[in-house]
């Protein structure tokens, strides 16, 4: 890389001639997308809470609520990419670099790379922005290094600092992802039946932003009524889901149905987890429904509108009171209610030894599976965590196991890919539930889901289903139904 370093005295005219350094007012707009960055940071928030949060405090509506979307989020995208072009232009390690500067930094590049805003803006709104967040000391700092980036567009940096010669590392620069997931997806594409070729295929949908997708709860509303209540929203069928629509533009929270709780915003992935364990053929009664870790409650929600329609009944388990207390909103509308505890899905199966027909786990994970839609995941995540949530998922699934009864269905469900988080725990699973003397049978998942949505491609992997963002649009659910013989 031959771009100058700061330091070196060498500063790149910018293309519109306009000096950088001047001092500018900060916009509201980006302020906020400077604040939810320093709050995924610093405090581990996730952008999709705080986000919409800071656009109401600030009442920014319109280009300006979208300008600071598409900032925030498009710097957690490729946060990889443009720190991997920082560190040509920058003359220290960035670890040595205060935190909020280069937020500012890779914020400033996003904006002259990535988006619509002229060099100079770009440039001096940085500043400015530095100025009022983190003083005055690193505005020459930062208008230097955004001043070298100026001249040159995405396309050529990323063939310039994507030279490693190793694969990973340069898919890693290219598609702004950390090595080890890289590494991960591809393993996982194989795993489930499908060509690490499209390993690129998938990072790329990994950087797109997910549309829109709300869920008509079965008996409280139907995807017509979304569609025919829009008025202003343009909303339409969806691509999979039965109970799916999706939005093309707009704020869901402006549906009437959504804010009455006769509607969700829900992933059609998601919904059709819900979908497959409502299809999955019992031997017996169909009576007691249970998801086993239920917040923050889109599933549950989905399960108990249709348990309702059945003469059944959700019961729904989450061990963080906070969270117990978003799926008791979110079971409001369905007639009948739904029982909400809190308490620790591990120890279900022990105090209630089969009891349901129906079991949902839906298990803490990496989320890997929905980066477009969590892009700070892949920041916040290590292969640690892995290892990690491996005995949770298994203890989970072990409890499902033994809370369903003879004859009832298990569905285990992530929003990962992962080998380590799909098959290897229902291996493992299945395996320890033998030896308790529980006996488990692995239903044909992909003949459910041809019942469900008929004539989905490439979803099969195995018994189990695994859908993927750059085959189906959808988050990277993985089902594999489970029914307890004795």
């Amino acid at each position: 890389m031959t771009g100058p370093k700061l330091g070196t005295g060498q500063q790149r005219t910018p293309r519109s001639g306009v000096k950088q350094d001047r001092f500018t007012r900060v916009d509201a707009s980006r302020k906020v997308a400077y604040e939810v960055l320093r709050a995924v940071s610093a405090d581990d928030a996730y952008a999709n809470l705080v986000l919409p949060r800071m656009l109401r405090d600030r009442r920014l509506n319109g280009r300006d609520a979208a300008f600071a979307t598409e900032l925030a989020y498009g710097v957690l995208r490729g946060r990889g990419t443009y720190d991997a072009l920082l560190a040509t232009l920058v003359d220290r390690p960035l670890a040595e670099l205060d935190a909020g500067v280069l937020d500012v930094l890779r914020m400033g590049l996003h904006q002259l790379l990535a988006m619509r805003v002229p060099d100079h803006a770009a440039v001096a709104t940085s500043v400015a922005l530095a100025r009022n967040v983190v003083g005055g000391g690193p505005a020459g700092l930062i208008n230097a290094v955004l001043r070298s980036a100026a001249g040159r567009d995405l396309d050529t940096w990323v063939a310039e600092v994507a030279t490693t010669g190793n694969e990973d590392d340069d898919l890693a620069v290219r598609y702004s992802h950390p090595q080890w997931i890289v590494r991960s997806l591809r393993e996982a594409l194989r795993a489930h039946g499908h060509e690490a070729a499209e390993l690129t295929d998938l990072l790329v949908a990994d950087n797109t932003p997910a549309q829109v997708a709300v869920a008509a709860l079965p008996g409280l509303s139907e995807p017509a009524d979304l569609v025919r209540r829009a008025s202003f929203l343009e909303v339409v069928p969806g691509r999979w889901s039965a109970t799916a629509v999706q939005l093309v533009h707009g704020d869901p929270g402006q549906l009437s149905l959504v804010r009455e709780g006769r509607a969700r915003v829900q992933d059609e992935g998601s919904q059709i987890v819900a979908q497959l364990l409502a299809a999955a053929a019992l031997e017996g009664r169909d009576e007691r429904w249970l998801d086993l870790c239920a917040g923050p409650g889109g599933k549950a929600a989905l399960l108990a509108a249709t348990a309702a329609q059945r003469g059944a009944r959700l019961t729904a388990v989450e061990v963080a009171p906070h969270r117990a207390e978003l799926v008791r909103s979110a079971l409001a509308a369905v007639p009948g209610g739904a029982e909400v505890r809190v308490g620790d899905g591990r120890e279900v199966g022990a105090d209630e030894p089969a009891a349901y027909d129906r079991v949902l786990v839906d298990a803490p994970c990496t989320g890997l599976g929905a980066l477009r839609r969590r892009p700070e995941a892949r920041w916040r995540r290590t292969p640690a965590d892995l290892g990690a949530l491996g005995p949770l998922q298994r203890d989970l699934l072990a409890s499902a196991l033994d809370a369903v009864r003879p004859g009832g269905v298990v569905a285990y469900a992530t929003c990962s890919p992962v080998l380590s988080e799909t098959r290897l725990v229902v291996d493992d699973a299945v395996k320890a539930a033998a030896k308790r003397g529980v006996v488990v049978q692995r239903l044909d998942t992909p003949a459910v889901l041809e019942q469900v949505v008929p004539g989905m491609p490439s979803a099969a992997a195995g018994r189990a289903v695994q859908l993927w963002p750059h085959t189906h649009g959808t988050d990277a659910m993985h089902v594999a139904l489970l029914r307890r013989e004795s």
